[in-house]
């Protein structure tokens, strides 16, 4: 990972309201870092290709896509779930999981956490909250076809309990013997911005002093596919040529590209890992979630709930707009949700909205579905910290309807201190997080 240039000084701690008493909000810190993703195993691997704008799209290999319309996807390559898990035990999980736990495993080691070194007082106070949109399809999908292949006796006994997207987060605290709580937060393709949401006001209001965070998802399977393609919302025009296929706010873009990975951080209370003498990578500094209201699937174009969202982030983090150097878009690579991000940045940020430097990560691993938010946070963290901000890819045409600087086919160098990581869901979802460069390790 990148170490960060200097530290960024937060403003003073906030006070809330809590039955008339004035209650403290804690400062919270990301201590480690850890990916798999299409285009990089690893953080810095993952950092180098990204901020290259190197594509980690390619043609499907986990099962034969030629019956699809679509039949690319940014899928992991080179990746051994062996090293995490026993092939016994891979028998009974979906591909979401050795994910997890290899992300899990290289965030803990970035942070200098040692679980089995722990005391069982010291494992009873680190826990796990996991976003995930799809939890383990491949796996259930599998469980299908025996069932209706007339092989039940394949089945596994796990099929109800691995079926289940809750745990996700078990497998992490198995994995690593944790005894604090163990969640799964599912809202589509904002799952791990609400998790890390949800973990960051665990902590900050004291319920917490650290946890393991962030997303993973792993939906490239052939019934998903087909769904999506149903829909209509996937590319089907660079099978032949898949790195180009993913183009968000291009004039000729014509739909996502589906995406699998997992990228976890760790966050504890300021305090608590300064007594650890823990790298700070960053600082989480403000939260904001809304809701449309208005179709399960399709965006509401007025833009103003995505805004408002982004607003209270800001608000949140007790920052005023202009602080905000960067910013993480969703940026799907579909007509309408990159349209309507664009209007959202323009009514959050104003006439400012054209000089911060944007940009979609999907551009290079595609879509990973609810890990999405977590994907562009850590782009962002190593991006900050770079004092370099990755490229919106394959924009080739410009569209009058998305005209802000996404940094097109060219990262670049930054002073910025401050980011804002936005994500928008299925189900009319909307969710942002603010956070600030650390000061390295």
């Amino acid at each position: 990972m990148i170490a960060a240039i200097k530290l960024f000084l937060v403003p003073p701690v906030k006070m809330s309201r809590d039955n008339g008493k004035l209650s403290r909000r804690r400062r919270v810190v990301v201590s480690g870092l850890g990916v798999v993703s299409p285009n990089g195993i690893g953080a810095d691997a993952f950092w180098r290709a990204t901020r290259h704008g190197v594509s980690g799209i390619r043609k499907i290999s986990l099962f034969d896509p030629l019956p699809l319309a679509c039949r690319i996807a940014g899928e992991v390559s080179g990746f051994c779930p062996e090293n995490y898990l026993a092939p016994k035990e891979m028998r009974r999980v979906g591909r979401a999981v050795p994910f997890a736990i290899a992300a899990t495993r290289e965030a803990l080691r970035d942070a200098h956490v040692d679980p089995p070194a722990m005391s069982l007082e010291e494992r009873r106070s680190w826990g796990v909250i996991l976003g995930s949109g799809g939890g383990t399809p491949d796996f259930i999908e599998e469980q299908y076809r025996l069932y209706f292949s007339d092989l039940l006796r394949k089945t596994s006994a796990y099929g109800v309990s691995s079926s289940t997207i809750g745990a996700l987060s078990s497998e992490i605290s198995l994995a690593f013997d944790l005894r604090g709580p163990s969640h799964v937060i599912s809202t589509g393709c904002t799952s791990s911005t609400d998790a890390i949401g949800y973990a960051f006001n665990l902590i900050r209001f004291g319920l917490a002093d650290c946890l393991i965070t962030g997303g993973v998802d792993a939906t490239i399977t052939p019934a998903i596919m087909q769904g999506f393609s149903t829909m209509r919302v996937v590319s089907p025009s660079h099978n032949d040529d898949p790195e180009r296929a993913s183009r968000p706010f291009d004039r000729l873009r014509d739909g996502f590209v589906l995406g699998e990975g997992a990228w976890i951080l760790v966050l504890e209370e300021r305090e608590h890992a300064f007594a650890r003498k823990a790298p700070i990578v960053a600082e989480l500094l403000g939260y904001g979630s809304t809701c449309d209201a208005y179709h399960m699937v399709r965006l509401d174009p007025s833009g103003e709930e995505p805004a408002r969202a982004m607003s209270l982030a800001v608000q949140d983090a007790g920052l005023a707009k202009d602080e905000v150097g960067y910013i993480a878009l969703h940026g799907t690579s579909t007509l309408l949700n990159d349209r309507t991000e664009t209007q959202a940045a323009k009514i959050c940020f104003g006439r400012r909205a054209h000089d911060i430097p944007m940009s979609s990560v999907k551009s290079m691993i595609g879509h990973p579905q609810g890990a999405s938010g977590a994907a562009g946070l850590a782009a962002a963290i190593l991006g900050l910290n770079d004092g370099f901000l990755p490229p919106t890819i394959n924009y080739e045409e410009s569209d009058p309807e998305c005209d802000l600087n996404y940094l097109p086919n060219q990262g670049a160098a930054t002073t910025a201190e401050v980011a804002l990581c936005n994500c928008i869901a299925f189900g009319s979802k909307n969710s942002a997080l603010v956070v600030a460069r650390g000061n390295g390790r």
